[in-house]
């Protein structure tokens, strides 16, 4: 695997045009995103977008220039409920023309340079790790299960070593943290916040900050506020961010001569190590304040610290779930394990390779006497509060009705579920894979989620591209998003290569504790 900072312009600007990159967030299979991408890039290359921008007639004859900022959902936006009740997180599909802008501009090679030389500046400090930058996989694993897999190394192996140094550790992470990033920072942590402020350069597009804030104002109406969540180029623009947090850290502690100390950060999860809980504190102390200058907050209910460095370098819902699996119980047993497992850790990885355990359990039953809509029952309840599962959860759930051999019991229990999810308010994720679970079964369904819509009627229209020229706003309109191919391919019971990170030999959990 390669660091994305280790590669140059031209492979940079390939690794972000992937379709893996794009779209990072798990959308059934058929949504395919590669075709839109090679050919907004193909028409840009060469080219700037500010070429495409579209023309408004007003009074008289005066014609003006169309501008993205100046149009609303220029980005697709899809929501996930995070608890089954009112708190979520928006997803974004962002505007491929601008997306591609995007990635064309910083991949130029003045620019990549720029951006390159600044990632070797917040990475001066070795007391200070950061262990989140995109990674690049060499392997057949995607990019996404390469960087899980370095999660485990890079931050519990690495904390679990520092036990050996340090008696405490506090960890800490930033409340909203894409949601709360300003967006001029960026030109503050590329080229120093007293030279990106001088007036002469707030709009020198020649400094690669300034083109990539207006890109960010351009996807949001203009606001600065925030940046969209759901590719992996803006997890490396908040890597940007949050880097530069890293060196004015950095810079701070230095001039408080503090000596005790290692700080391991993985995006906004930071994990501090010292032998004194008061200079723990007083380096959170010294984040604080360079986080509110940069718009953001450490989360109080998430900060805490622990004298016992080993317990608290494992996460707190692998430890309970090492301790609470026992051996081979009835299919029920094993499933009401694991919603015990959601109720006490809500949301965790945890909870989403013993589903994958509990998937590979039943992925060959031919039958079961085995009660399958209590099993649905407690699938359900599973998924409503733990929206992280919803694509492994919908496999297993294709897989429970497919045991069924009366159709019309399949199709009742079908409208349960349906009613039970539209309880939920902001439910856009879960409504494209209750799609992919019926679309072999009942592809008309309609489900009110424009990609939804999108399936069955390509006029649907995904992104607001009006103003775009209509040559270029055709060009992204037409492009297919469906594989149409694929929906001929797939079974009605949803496969273990569609939802699962990892293949089935390559056991995560198991290869690092073995």
């Amino acid at each position: 695997m390669k660091r994305i900072i280790t590669l140059n312009n031209a492979e940079a600007k390939e690794f972000f045009l992937k379709e893996e990159s794009y779209c990072g967030t798990d959308l059934p299979q058929y949504f395919t995103f590669n075709k839109l991408i090679d050919a907004v890039s193909t028409a840009l290359t060469g080219k700037r977008l500010s070429d495409f921008y579209g023309t408004y007639s007003a009074e008289g004859d005066m014609t003006f220039t169309s501008y993205p900022r100046d149009f609303e959902n220029v980005n697709y936006k899809f929501l996930n409920n995070k608890d089954g009740k009112f708190a979520w997180r928006p997803f974004q599909l962002i505007n491929p023309a601008l997306y591609v802008s995007l990635a064309h501009s910083i991949t130029e090679e003045s620019s990549w340079n720029v951006i390159i030389q600044r990632f070797n500046d917040f990475s001066a400090n070795p007391k200070i790790r950061c262990c989140s930058i995109p990674i690049l996989s060499e392997e057949d694993q995607s990019d996404k299960a390469i960087t899980v897999n370095q999660w485990w190394h890079s931050i519990e192996q690495q904390s679990l070593e520092l036990a050996l140094q340090y008696e405490y550790v506090l960890h800490t992470d930033i409340a909203d943290c894409y949601g709360s990033i300003y967006t001029h920072s960026l030109s503050w942590a590329l080229h120093t916040k007293p030279i990106a402020k001088q007036k002469a350069n707030r709009n020198n597009k020649s400094f690669i900050g300034v083109v990539i804030d207006n890109h960010l104002q351009d996807m949001a109406y203009g606001q600065t506020n925030g940046i969209p969540q759901g590719s992996v180029l803006m997890d490396f623009l908040a890597e940007i961010v949050l880097g530069y947090a890293d060196l004015e850290l950095s810079e701070r502690i230095q001039a408080e001569n503090i000596l005790d100390y290692e700080i391991i950060r993985y995006r906004d999860d930071y994990r501090i190590f010292s032998n004194n809980p008061q200079v723990a504190e007083q380096i959170t102390k010294l984040l604080t304040e360079i986080l509110i200058e940069l718009g953001m907050r450490l989360n109080a209910q998430k900060t805490l610290v622990s004298n016992n460095v080993i317990k608290h370098s494992i996460k707190s819902d692998k430890l309970y779930w090492i301790s609470a699996k026992k051996g081979a119980k009835s299919i029920q047993e094993h499933l009401l394990l694991i919603h015990k497992l959601s109720e006490e850790h809500s949301n965790s990885g945890s909870l989403t390779k013993a589903l994958s355990k509990f998937y590979n359990r039943i992925e060959n039953l031919q039958e079961t006497n085995q009660n399958i809509k209590v099993l649905v029952s407690i699938l359900v309840d599973i998924m409503y509060k733990n929206p992280r599962v919803y694509p492994i959860s919908a496999a297993i759930l294709s897989k429970l009705l497919a045991l069924l051999s009366d159709a019309s019991q399949r199709d009742e229990i079908l409208e349960l579920i349906y009613k039970r999810f539209d309880k939920i308010p902001n439910t856009g994720h879960i409504k494209l894979w209750l799609q992919r679970l019926t679309i072999k079964l009942d592809r008309p369904r309609l489900y009110e989620e424009d990609l939804c819509k999108k399936v069955n009627d390509n006029a649907v229209k995904i992104w607001n591209s009006d103003w775009l020229s209509q040559s270029f706003r055709d060009l992204i309109d037409q492009t297919p998003i469906i594989d149409e191919q694929i929906i001929s391919d797939i079974d009605i019971v949803i496969k273990s290569n569609e939802v699962q990170l990892f293949r089935v030999e390559y056991d995560y959990e198991e290869t690092n504790e073995g």
